[in-house]
């Protein structure tokens, strides 16, 4: 008996909490495997233990980890596994498979250009772009961020593409807001490279309103679940191996 275990990183936030939930409602219904449980690395219940339990609670004996996470940070690289380890541990006989993050795809900046354009229509080269990362020590993460930054750049058209991030980087939000717009003389576009709501986002947008009341032209878009690529991401990758 097949099952999937989505598993997402969790937020303080409620209504953080109710977009994922809402969001994986809609990738359910769309998967054909009888058995599909939502969980949380943390700050939000169920936890994976308790969404793991539950699948195999339901009968279990394949267990289709995917987890959603943009990119290949600390979480994935560690806190996940150890925490599945300990489940393997437990149940040694059931199957598992755990899903890669996202990664950077070429339709997932894609769907993030349409995002941008979906603020701001009239864009120009003149216009500045500074994308916000939830930030990680991990080397790779920077060039991940690298890569996104030169591929927005070229969809838009903009000569003046910016990264900062909210922790465990450089340059931080407020260094990197500071940065953009002492150079912009038109508009700054904002995009939060976060797949949800929560405390995070809400950050970013209390920085930028400091700059609004400022007089500044800032403008920032939604989260990238809200773009209809996310959902079919995760749907393929729920259902990757499974029966049409």
């Amino acid at each position: 008996m097949k099952a999937i275990l989505y598993i997402g990183h969790g937020t303080r936030s409620k209504t953080g909490v109710k977009e994922v939930k809402d969001f994986l409602e809609r990738v359910i219904k769309r998967v054909n495997v009888p058995i599909q449980e939502i969980s949380f690395l943390e700050l939000t219940e169920p936890l994976i233990e308790d969404g793991f339990r539950r699948c195999v609670e339901r009968g279990a004996t394949e267990i289709t980890v995917v987890p959603l996470f943009l990119l290949a940070a600390g979480h994935i690289k560690h806190d996940i596994p150890k925490a599945l380890a300990k489940l393997q541990d437990r149940y040694p006989a059931l199957q598992m498979e755990v899903k890669d993050p996202f990664g950077v795809q070429g339709r997932i900046l894609d769907a993030v250009a349409e995002l941008v354009r979906s603020v701001s229509s009239n864009l120009s080269p003149q216009n500045r772009l500074l994308i916000v990362g939830r930030g990680s020590s991990d080397p790779e993460i920077q060039a991940d961020f690298s890569t996104i930054q030169a591929g927005l750049s070229l969809r838009l058209g903009l000569e003046q593409v910016s990264v900062c991030y909210l922790a465990a980087a450089e340059p931080k939000l407020q260094a990197g807001l500071n940065a953009i717009l002492e150079k912009a003389p038109d508009t700054v576009i904002v995009v939060p490279y976060l797949l949800f709501s929560g405390l995070l986002s809400a950050e970013v947008n209390r920085a930028v309103l400091k700059w609004k009341k400022q007089g500044r032209q800032i403008l920032v878009t939604e989260p990238l679940s809200k773009h209809q690529v996310i959902e079919d991401v995760v749907v393929e990758m729920a259902s990757s191996g499974v029966p049409a």
